[in-house]
């Protein structure tokens, strides 16, 4: 069975968080989101991918910048500065008007993960296991935090905390300021994804199979729920409900306060896993995987809506913006699509697999390549200008 419903005071509980008065879907500006810039991974601490403000209708490059290796980690974006990290072991801000350098910091490892902006700091762990704090003006770094594993995992952010996830299998709770460490949490496998954040609780999926609900307070967890499959995702949440794929080709919906799950989405006809993280709107999941399709999913049964088939896999996390979806492709592409219907409704080639995730800014949408080039669309430019 592709879909299952499974408790119905889950149910029941998704749509009185998910659903604006008069029972329509919410819109956007009704959403919870950022402000005016993209401060971490997926947006939001509960990372739905979702923002409530607009993109210009027609987007044209507005600048590039290339590095030597690739860029697979999604940008963060603050006042007028894109920030980045890159396989090439280093940091990169830049100018959001035009791309320009301004500064770079030299990390000990490849940069998967996402960065995180918090106050004056901004925050991204490395493939050699450190997490490292920066200055958002000058790149000058405030501390380091030293894990057992590989860090890929993009840090979240909450009342003054990190959140951070370590392939030596533990979620980390460190102080914002200092970098100290304030609590440890042990899975039995990768923390691959990025920690969700909602209602004083952090939210870890990786490989040992079990979606953990861990208490921000004092890092006990207070709910697991076996998955049946790793993940390399991070679960998006809404309201008391969490959406997140698996390496065993399924999407859960958990009903992460009463510890059950809720429905179970899966191809009748594939397995292929889904790497990239979901984006929830009020009615809809959207979601990538590697069958190349990006798939819109009725959120209170699973049930498919649309499918979006592309020409590589989709481990790119899509983003809703308004009615409109943007997520990239390994066959080179970033793609927009209509998020009622599934068509496509923009395209532009770079050239190289797309795997990192897009950032949205005023205005603007910037998304890193596998061929080391870090792209910025926006507005076409008035004549003249």
């Amino acid at each position: 069975m592709s879909w299952i419903m499974l408790n119905t005071i889950g149910w029941l509980a998704l749509v009185a968080t998910t659903q604006s008065p008069n029972g329509a879907e919410a819109s956007a500006d009704e959403r919870s989101s950022v402000d005016a810039v993209w401060p971490g991974f997926r947006g939001d601490p509960a990372l739905t991918g979702v923002v409530s403000y607009r993109l210009p209708e027609t987007l044209v490059v507005r600048w590039k910048y290339e590095a030597t290796e690739p860029f697979t980690a999604t940008a963060a974006i603050a006042d007028t500065t894109v920030y980045v990290g890159c396989h090439d072991e280093h940091f990169y801000a830049l100018d959001l008007t035009n791309g320009s350098l301004k500064w770079k910091y030299a990390a000990k490892g490849p940069i998967q993960s996402s960065p995180l902006v918090v106050g004056e700091l901004v925050v991204f762990g490395d493939d050699e296991g450190l997490v490292h704090a920066v200055r958002r003006s000058d790149g000058k770094v405030q501390w380091t935090f030293e894990t057992e594993g590989q860090v890929i995992s993009s840090p979240n952010h909450d009342a003054g905390r990190i959140l951070v996830g370590s392939y030596d299998g533990s979620l980390y709770c460190l102080r914002a300021d200092t970098g100290e460490l304030v609590w440890k949490y042990g899975t039995d496998g990768y923390v691959h994804g990025s920690p969700a954040i909602a209602e004083g609780h952090a939210f870890a999926v990786g490989c040992d199979e079990r979606f953990h609900v861990v208490r921000l307070s004092d890092g006990k967890a207070t709910a697991t729920v076996a998955m049946g499959a790793p993940s390399g995702a991070s679960a998006a949440i809404r309201g008391s409900v969490a959406f997140v794929g698996t390496y065993g080709g399924r999407v859960l919906a958990v009903d992460w306060k009463q510890g059950q799950t809720i429905w179970t989405y899966e191809d009748p006809d594939r397995e292929f896993p889904f790497m990239a993280s979901a984006a929830v709107t009020a009615k809809k999941i959207i979601v990538g995987g590697r069958d190349k399709r990006l798939r819109a999913l009725d959120a209170l049964t699973g049930r498919p809506i649309w499918t979006f088939v592309a020409k590589a896999r989709i481990d790119s996390s899509p983003v809703v913006v308004g009615s409109r979806v943007f997520v990239g492709s390994s066959d080179g592409n970033v793609y927009e699509i209509n998020l009622e219907t599934g068509e496509k409704t923009w395209r532009f080639e770079t050239g190289a697999p797309v795997t990192a995730s897009p950032a949205i800014g005023p205005d603007c949408m910037v998304i890193g390549t596998d061929d080391g080039v870090l792209y910025c669309f926006g507005a076409a430019p008035a004549r003249g200008s």
